[in-house]
């Protein structure tokens, strides 16, 4: 697979297929959101008709229309601690810390992901980075009402913010946010400046979930790439 080019189908089908192992009868799952959460979450279907008994809470109203779709059953935070979350990630580093918030569900990933024992992402080979920031874009969620002063204070640390807008109109998160993307060059030190911008008055959330990510599952040409915290990778099939 080369940079920038979509992921295949067969490939979403190994990824759906491997991640499918981490989930146990019975579980509690937070339920990702973006297109490889979503093959997980047919495929999680597929084995719900087929008899596993597990619910899900799901990251966005998106995800939460795919479920009942597919047949999984859902359930909510107050049903307690959830056995794991398997979510997406628009890039992935060496210490697999992460940059989410691509398609704006970065603030109940967040929630659902601290909500859980054990966070798996699901990655094509594209999304890996040397450095958090490589591609240039750092989500951030604000209150609409704070977004003058959240602008200012992002522009005047370094990170070239814009409202996002889709088809000429302010982007809305299922929160009934705002998200500015900051335009970031490689960064050094994400703790510090995560630290820094959730400390913004107005700021909800910011893209950078670090140190939460137990198992990182790759799409590769042909198999699975397994990245555990701490670690060396190991190459899989991904078979059912």
């Amino acid at each position: 697979m080369t940079p920038g080019s979509p992921i295949d189908a067969e490939a979403l089908e190994r990824l759906a297929a491997r991640a499918l192992r981490e989930v146990p009868d019975g579980a509690l799952i937070g339920l990702g959101s973006g297109h490889t959460a979503a093959a997980f979450v047919r495929a999680l279907g597929r084995r719900v008709r087929e008899g596993l008994r597990v619910r899900g809470v799901p990251t966005s109203v998106a995800t939460e229309r795919l479920a009942h779709e597919v047949g999984v059953p859902l359930a909510t935070l107050d049903e307690g601690v959830l056995d794991l979350t398997i979510d997406g990630a628009d890039e992935v580093d060496p210490h697999l810390d992460l940059i989410k918030g691509y398609g704006g569900a970065l603030a109940r990933e967040r929630i659902v992901a601290a909500s859980a024992r054990r966070l798996v992402i699901l990655v094509e080979s594209e999304k890996l980075v040397p450095v958090l920031g490589r591609r240039g874009r750092l989500p951030v969620e604000v209150i609409p009402f704070a977004r003058p002063l959240v602008m200012r204070e992002l522009a005047g640390r370094g990170c070239r913010p814009a409202l996002r807008t889709v088809d000429g109109k302010t982007f809305v998160s299922d929160n009934g946010n705002w998200i500015i993307d900051c335009a970031v060059r490689p960064i050094e030190a994400p703790a510090p400046l995560a630290q820094d911008l959730r400390a913004i008055p107005g700021v909800v959330e910011t893209g950078l979930f670090l140190g939460i990510a137990e198992l990182v599952l790759v799409a590769e040409a042909g198999h699975i790439r397994e990245l555990r915290r701490g670690e060396s990778d190991r190459v899989t099939t991904a078979g059912p």
